[in-house]
């Protein structure tokens, strides 16, 4: 990625505003406009995440005063952010690689609070459960991930922590998808068998440890050696991006946290 100078946030404001469908919203016109403030979004991600809204309003207010020189007041910058998880979603949508014929796999917890804390949490009840993984139980949701060589992601869902990820890996391909790349737990033979029935999708895991018969060809070994290419997606996605979060107040809150993370990851791969 090219070193990122301060005036380039107007080149991406440039690209969003370009993007954006033209809208004519009846009532009052907010202080600034949906373009303007995915780019802040976008902005922040590509240069130093921060872990919450109001750490990005404040370097926003402090560093970039000059181009936003009207921001509004916090309540209102948070509303309308929230008020973007559509588009948002439509944005990470249209970067994703979705047509790359190799994809890694896995998925990785999003916890909202702590285990034993579960029970006095009102945020997300209802939504969140309880999932366990080889690091233990966790309360929250989880995100399933497909990665490209390149590391761009490829296809993305979101479900509760207790949702297997057999289950889940058809919404992970499509029918560009060639060769689907994953830990045991994809090894499932009914899911491996539909995959290739519906795309022809041939799905590379390592075989399950009850297993007799263990073979293996050198390519299919070759990426199973890859595979923490995914791994290290994720940990760059929580410890660089702060992906994992409890500040949110609404259910809401956590998906504008997650797509606005996910999106600064894609837009930086992409550079």
């Amino acid at each position: 990625m090219r070193a990122l100078q301060k005036q380039h946030i107007v080149d991406v404001y440039v690209w969003v505003d370009d993007c954006l469908p033209t809208e004519v919203k009846p009532g009052v016109k907010p202080v600034l406009r949906d373009s303007e403030l995915l780019t802040i979004l976008i902005w922040d991600g590509l240069n130093e995440p921060h872990k919450n809204l109001s750490a990005v309003y404040s370097w926003i207010g402090r560093e970039y005063q000059d181009y936003f020189p009207k921001l509004p007041k916090y309540q209102n910058f948070g509303a309308h952010c929230h008020r973007l998880l559509p588009k948002l979603v439509w944005f990470l949508s249209s970067l994703l690689a979705s047509g790359a014929p190799l994809r890694f796999a896995d998925s990785t917890m999003l916890p909202v609070c702590r285990p034993i804390r579960a029970d006095r949490h009102k945020v997300a009840k209802g939504v969140a459960q309880f999932g366990k993984n080889w690091q233990g139980w966790h309360y929250g949701f989880k995100l399933h991930a497909a990665i490209d060589h390149p590391n761009r992601l490829a296809a993305l869902v979101f479900t509760p922590a207790n949702e297997h990820d057999n289950q889940v890996m058809e919404r992970l391909v499509n029918s560009q998808t060639r060769i689907l790349v994953g830990d045991s737990h994809y090894g499932g033979s009914v899911m491996r068998k539909r995959l290739w029935k519906k795309y022809r999708t041939i799905v590379v895991a390592p075989p399950h440890h009850t297993q007799r018969k263990k073979l293996i060809t050198d390519w299919q070994l070759l990426l199973l050696h890859m595979r923490p290419k995914i791994e290290a997606t994720f940990g760059k996605l929580k410890e660089q991006h702060f992906l994992v979060t409890s500040f949110p107040r609404s259910v809401r809150g956590y998906f504008v946290h997650y797509l606005r993370t996910l999106l600064g990851y894609q837009m930086g791969v992409n550079s």
